[in-house]
């Protein structure tokens, strides 16, 4: 027996040597696996993906929600039922599923869920009972009509008694005539007010140094679209930025954007980004001294787009059908990198420098967004290019009024604890 207790204590000498080695390799696989994972561009999402997007400063305790810090998460099984794509106010080239987007119906299955706190469903009935006799305003570029479509569509399923009417200006409008709430978008690009000009519309200052035609923008005149909005609307929701950086519009040689103010032009000319640092400043003063008393007013962070390889105009696409990866969106939005889709964040540090101090609330959608380029239109945008800057109805934009009802409860909340 001897002989054989040997052998087998040899053996249990030789196992447990190899069990270092063998803890090493299946580490060392894992290792590589999850790399690999991290590396590659997610195409399919899988049963339980989940993209954790949260920054590293957290919310207080006590303090308001930082909606834009949090993941988003995919649900398979998720069943959009707010509205569907028979809603007739969705644009046709926004509405992805009736022109047979390939991931048109997994654009909506994506969650988003804040780091620090629930962003509950939004509840319409609630919504429109809590705020009856109510106007609520959209003002700004088609990305704000984009939001606006989804708030629309999202009000008309549950309340189907609606008037079509616009208020002063709006270029479209509603009222839900059971709780007399008006939701309505004013278009507006640059929120002043601007035109053609040329030589002889008369400015002796600008011919002097050459300029014979481009654009007049008077920095302290909003735009007649929504001039009269603040003094109708409890709620007004602003956005500008995309058309600030849009050479196909405003060339700097050929059609250069010309600033005014207090109807002179501003000499010696000033470059774009800082005519829109003026704008910034005389509308927020309009604003706040032509609002309704007790209105609240937010300002919508810029909304990303996501052309890659090359800008709208210059062959850039958007194939993706899931979500960025972190190292994805800072490749395709730093700054520092310069890229086609570079106006996003530098918007938004104009923004941040105007707001600064003011009673505006700012509804932080960038960041959350940055990591949803499967959420364009695309190739079925009905455009000869790729439309990589609207979002398809359903999808993010409701997100967005997700967050935007939510900071309003908030908002009113503590009014009503004061």
């Amino acid at each position: 027996m001897a002989p054989v207790a040997a052998r087998d204590h040899r053996a249990r000498s030789s196992s447990h040597s190899l069990l270092p080695i063998l803890s090493l390799l299946c580490f060392v696989s894992i290792f590589l696996v999850l790399s690999l994972f991290r590396r590659a561009s997610p195409t399919t999402p899988s049963l339980s993906t989940t993209l954790q997007l949260s920054r590293n400063s957290g919310t207080p305790s006590g303090a308001s929600c930082d909606y834009s810090a949090g993941s988003w998460i995919y649900d398979p099984n998720y069943e959009f039922g707010r509205y569907d794509s028979s809603c007739k106010e969705i644009f046709k080239g926004w509405n992805c599923i009736a022109g047979n987007k390939s991931n048109a119906r997994d654009v909506a299955k994506w969650r988003w869920k804040p780091q620090f706190c629930n962003l509950s469903p939004f509840n319409p009935i609630r919504f429109m009972e809590s705020h009856r006799d109510f106007n609520i305003g959209f003002i700004g570029d088609s990305l704000n009509r984009n939001m606006f479509v989804s708030l629309f569509c999202t009000l008309k399923r549950v309340s189907g008694e609606v008037k079509k009417w616009r208020p002063v200006g709006a270029d479209r409008g509603y009222t839900f005539l059971k709780y007399n709430l008006t939701i309505a978008y004013h278009r507006t690009n640059l929120l002043a007010r601007y035109g053609r000009w040329s030589t002889n519309t008369g400015s002796g200052d600008l011919e002097s140094l050459g300029y014979k035609e481009g654009f007049r923008v008077d920095v302290d005149v909003p735009d007649g679209t929504w001039a009269e909005a603040p003094h109708f609307h409890d709620v007004l929701i602003f956005n500008t930025g995309h058309w600030w950086w849009a050479p196909s519009k405003f060339d700097p040689i050929k059609s250069p954007m010309l600033f005014f103010e207090k109807g002179h032009p501003v000499i010696p000319p000033i470059s774009p980004d800082i005519g829109l640092d003026l704008v910034l400043k005389h509308m927020t003063k309009y604003v706040n001294k032509e609002a309704k008393l007790g209105s609240i007013k937010f300002f919508r962070t810029q909304s990303p787009r996501h052309f890659e390889g090359g800008d709208w105009d210059q062959g850039g696409s958007c194939p993706r059908s899931s979500p960025l990866l972190p190292d994805q969106v800072e490749e395709l939005f730093a700054i520092e990198n310069n890229g086609t889709n570079v106006e996003t964040r530098l918007v938004n540090q104009h923004l941040h420098m105007a707001l600064k101090g003011s009673d505006f609330h700012m509804l932080d959608v960038t960041h959350l967004s940055e990591f949803r380029a499967d959420a364009h239109p695309s190739t079925t945008g009905g455009k000869k290019h790729d439309d990589c800057m609207h979002w398809c109805v359903p999808g993010l934009t409701d997100t967005w009024n997700d967050i935007l009802i939510a900071l309003l409860n908030d908002i009113e909340t503590k009014r009503s604890r004061s």
